[in-house]
Order: C-alpha cells, then structure tokens, then sequence
C-alpha cells in the first residue's frame, strides 16, 4: 500500500518530467554524497585492519576478555604472595587442576569419587528439581495471569516465601523426605519455582487486549486460547523466568550438598575444606562457575531463538 502510494506521482507522470525526477534523484545520490549511494558504498566499505590484516572487530572481541583474565591472575597472585602461599597461587592451582582433571571418573568408594561424578551427580538433581518445578510453575503463572482475582490472591504469599533463603527450606525438606538426596531435589524446586511463576504471570497480562478481542469472536476454547495466542507471546517472558530458575537451581545445590553430604559438587568442596586441600577448593569454584557459564549461555541461545525481533531490541 505504501510503496503504491509513493510511486503513484512518479508512475503517471509525463516521460520528461519523470526522467528529470530520476536525473536528480541520482544526481543526489551520487553528487551531494547524502543519497543512498552513499549509505551503499558505507555499507559496502571492508572492515578497518592493522597492520598484520587482521580486523579490527577480531581484537574488540578478544582483547577485553584477555584483559580481564590477566587482572584476575594478577590479583590473585598479589593476594597468594599476601597470604604467605596459605592461598594457593595460579601456577600450583594449574598443576593440581591437571592431576584432578587426569582421572575426572575414577571411584575408590562411596565418598571418594572423581570431580565428573560429582558433577553429573549435581546436574542430576538440578534436572530433576528444575523439571518438577517448571511443571507446576510455568502452568501456574499461566492461571495466575489469566485470572486477576487469583493474582490477587496469591501475590501475597508469593511475594513472602519467594524471598526466603534456600538454606531455610532445608530442614523442612529432612524432615518430610527422610533423606538427603530428596531435601535437596525439594529444596531446587521451591527455589526455584517463583521466577517462572512471576514471568509468566506477567508475560500473560501483558498480552495485547486486542489478541484477546479477537480469541472472543472466533469463539476459542480455553486450550486454543492458550496454545495459538497465549503461548508465542508469553514464551520470551517465559524462557526468561527459565534462565532465571536454572541459575537459582545451580547456586542452590552447592549450598544444600554442602549441609547434606554424599555425592555431589558441593559436597566435594566442603570434604576439601576438611582436607585442607585449599588447591581443589579453588578448582571446584572455577568449576562452579563453567557450568553455571554453560547453562546460561544454553538458555540464552535458546530464548533468542524463540524470541521476536521486536521482543530482543
């Protein structure tokens, strides 16, 4: 419609008038150096490069991240030479890190297994804790955002046990479950339920009305309602209270294995600190924090890739 309008004037016009049109039409473009050859020509000008060829993206996409790493090395050293080696430095941490990734499976006992059981053992219960959670979360924030008389209902209670230290839901979950693995599973799901709860309540009621309105007059069911207009607009919410929920799982399970014992990242940390082995401390944090870099990178990659343009900018 639009291109028909502006292209109308041009289209009916006599032969001279419109090849005088397009004469300074292009003479705009290429005389003035304002006009659309110009943004082609920008557009099509090669990346800036040093002297060695290399573009000058590659190194503002590398060079931060080198910058950062080195800081952290340096600070650590200065802090392991401040603290007479008590705190192992950089270079005896590689070393060890190389002994303990060497065999990352081996098994000498219940409560002496490599660093990847315990690891898989973690994600294990993330997984199932996470997956209860998601089930009875992401229907729920759907109800709840569907009807404002339960929102209203249930806003105060979200809003006092969504706050509540993970550590404190422990307890309760000994003692209803009788046993460690089953508290810490309990204690990811109602830690980790609330962020898909409240993303995708609020993913509901900012739904358009006007979505709504039309669901109204081609008489939709509840089902279709949810499934052809509720879901692809609330899904970036969604996947947002996801990422959020995964995150929470993951710094949860370290701190209720470390009360719970067996097997399992944290509880590796904390036979560590038994030890007094300070080196496989500091490799189980580092550890920590790749897993917890990869499932967040998985999500986010998943989120953009069923995310709407206009929902990313």
């Amino acid at each position: 419609m639009a291109s028909a309008v502006f292209q109308a004037p041009l289209d009916t016009a006599p032969a001279g008038a419109r090849n005088a049109i397009e004469n300074v039409a292009a003479g705009t473009g290429a005389g003035t150096g304002t006009g659309t050859g110009t943004a082609k020509s920008r557009a099509a000008a090669p990346p800036r490069r040093d002297r060695a060829g290399i573009p000058q993206q590659f190194w503002m996409a590398v060079l931060p991240p080198l910058c950062g790493l080195g800081l952290l090395l340096v600070l650590w050293s200065l802090v392991s030479a401040g603290t007479g080696r008590s705190i192992p430095g950089p270079r005896e941490t590689w070393a060890q890190a190389l002994e303990v990734f060497a065999h990352p499976f081996y098994r000498n006992g219940p409560n002496d297994q490599g660093l990847g059981w315990n690891v898989l053992m973690s994600l294990q219960r993330v997984a199932i804790g996470f997956g209860m959670a998601a089930l009875v979360g992401i229907p729920a924030g759907f109800v709840i955002g569907r009807m404002p008389f339960l929102a209203r209902m249930l806003n105060p209670l979200i809003s006092l046990l969504r706050p509540v230290s993970p550590l404190a839901w422990l307890p309760l979950g000994l003692l209803v479950f009788k046993g460690a693995n089953a508290a810490a599973i309990w204690t990811i799901f109602i830690c980790s339920i609330w962020p898909m709860v409240i993303n995708t309540a609020v993913g509901v009621q900012r739904v358009p009305q006007d979505y709504m309105n039309v669901a109204r007059v081609l008489n939709l069911s509840e089902w279709q309602i949810a499934t052809r207009i509720l879901l692809p607009a609330v899904l970036p919410y969604m996947l947002t209270g996801v990422r959020l929920a995964v995150g929470t799982a993951w710094l949860v399970i370290v701190a209720a294995e470390m009360l719970t014992g067996g097997v399992g990242i944290g509880f590796w940390v904390w036979d560590e600190w038994n030890n007094l082995n300070v080196k496989n401390i500091i490799i189980a944090i580092f550890v920590i924090g790749i897993v917890g870099l990869v499932l967040e990178y998985a999500l986010i990659r998943l989120a953009s890739a069923f995310t709407f343009e206009e929902v990313k900018a």
